[in-house]
C-alpha cells in the first residue's frame, strides 16, 4: 500500500499505526534488512480487515501500474496473514476478485492473482489458502505462490501444499533465489513444481540448474530494484540479470513490493534496459509465462507486437 492509502484504511478500521502522517510512513517503510522489511510489511498490511480495503489496494495497484503502460498484472497478496489477525478468508478473495473486474473496468488491466502461501505458517493454513484460492478460481486466481523468509523456511516443506493446489487446477509460482541461493530454486522446482520463479536471480551459482530453468522454459520474473533494496546486489550493475539472458533465462520484469522498495514499473524496467536490452525482451517472456487463458494471451502477444518499443525512453531518472 501506498502511504495515504495505508493511513486512510487505518483510520476507517480503528487500526493503531506507529506513525500519523505520509512522511513518517515513508520513513517507517525504510527498512534494515529482509527481516526487518517483513516485519514492516506485516505490521503495515495488518490494517486491512474488509473486503472494501482488499478491492481498494488491488484498484490502486492496477491504476499505478497503468500509469506506466501495464497492461496485465498477475498481483500477489498472503490470505492467511490477514485471517491470523481476524480477517475474513471469503471477504479477503472477494475483496480482490471485485477489485479485479474494478480494474479492468476503469483502467483496462487484466490482473489474475496468485495469493501466497506465507512462509512459516502451519500446514493447515497452507492448505485452507488453496483450497479458498481455487474456490475463486473463476474469478481470476490462476496460482499459489510461496513468499516471505525464503532461507528459513526452504520450499519442501510446502511439496504437499503445492501437491493440492496442482490437483485443484492452479499454478506454482513460487519466489526462490533471492534471500536463499541456488538450492531454493532447485527446491522449488524440483518439490513444488514451479511453472514460474518469482526472482530466482542466485539460479546462476549452480550453471546446471541454469541448464534445467533453460531446458524446461521457466521464466524467472527478475525485480531489479528489490534484489538491490535488500542486499542481494550491491548496484545495480552488479545485477544478475545480464548473465541469465545471456545463458538463455527468459526474464521478466516485475516490482516485487512497489510502495517498500520506492520503485515502480517504469523504474525497473529502466534498471533492466540499462544494461542495453530492448524492453521487448522482458514483455515477451512475461507473455510466455503468464498464466492467462488463451484469448488473453492473443491479445498480449498482438500488443507486443504493434508496440512501437523504439520510441520509449532510454532512462528514467528513479533508476539508481
Amino acid at each position: 500500500m501506498r502511504p495515504e492509502r495505508l493511513l486512510e484504511i487505518a483510520r476507517r478500521n480503528d487500526y493503531p499505526l506507529p506513525c500519523a502522517t505520509v512522511e513518517e510512513l515513508r520513513e517507517l517503510y525504510r527498512f534494515r534488512d529482509f527481516r526487518h522489511f517483513i516485519d514492516v510489511w506485516i505490521l503495515t498490511t495488518n490494517a486491512l480487515r474488509r473486503e472494501r480495503d482488499f478491492r481498494e489496494i488491488l484498484v490502486d495497484y492496477a491504476a499505478e501500474a497503468a500509469s506506466h503502460g501495464a497492461v496485465y498484472l498477475e498481483a500477489i497478496f498472503s490470505p492467511a496473514e490477514r485471517v491470523r489477525r481476524g480477517a475474513d478468508w471469503d471477504e479477503i478473495y472477494t475483496g480482490f476478485c471485485d477489485g479485479v473486474e474494478e480494474a479492468r473496468s476503469l483502467h483496462g488491466v487484466e490482473v489474475r492473482l496468485t495469493p501466497d502461501i506465507s512462509r512459516g505458517i502451519t500446514l493447515e493454513e497452507a492448505a485452507d489458502t488453496v483450497r479458498y484460492a481455487a474456490r475463486y478460481a473463476t474469478r481470476g486466481v490462476v496460482g499459489v505462490g510461496l513468499g516471505g523468509l525464503e532461507a528459513q523456511f526452504p520450499p519442501e516443506g510446502y511439496a504437499e501444499s503445492f501437491a493440492l493446489a496442482r490437483e485443484l487446477g492452479l499454478a506454482s509460482v513460487p519466489h526462490a533465489g533471492e534471500a536463499a541461493g541456488a538450492k531454493s530454486v532447485q527446491g522449488a522446482i524440483e518439490h513444488l513444481h514451479a511453472d514460474r520463479i518469482r526472482h530466482g536471480v542466485r539460479a546462476l551459482e549452480d550453471p546446471g540448474l541454469i541448464s534445467e530453468i533453460v531446458g524446461r522454459g521457466i521464466v524467472l520474473d527478475v525485480c531489479p530494484l528489490s534484489n538491490l533494496r535488500t542486499g542481494v546486489v550491491a548496484t545495480i550493475a552488479d545485477h544478475p540479470l545480464p548473465h541469465l539472458l545471456a545463458a538463455g533465462v527468459q526474464c521478466s520484469i516485475s516490482t516485487d513490493d512497489p510502495a517498500m522498495f520506492d520503485t515502480d514499473l517504469a523504474t525497473d524496467y529502466a534498471a533492466a534496459c540499462s544494461f542495453g536490452h530492448n524492453p521487448k525482451v522482458f514483455y515477451d517472456a512475461g507473455v510466455t509465462g503468464a498464466l492467462c487463458d488463451h484469448p488473453t494471451r492473443a491479445r498480449l502477444v498482438a500488443i507486443g507486437e504493434h508496440y512501437d518499443w523504439d520510441a520509449l525512453p532510454g532512462s528514467f531518472p528513479n533508476a539508481r
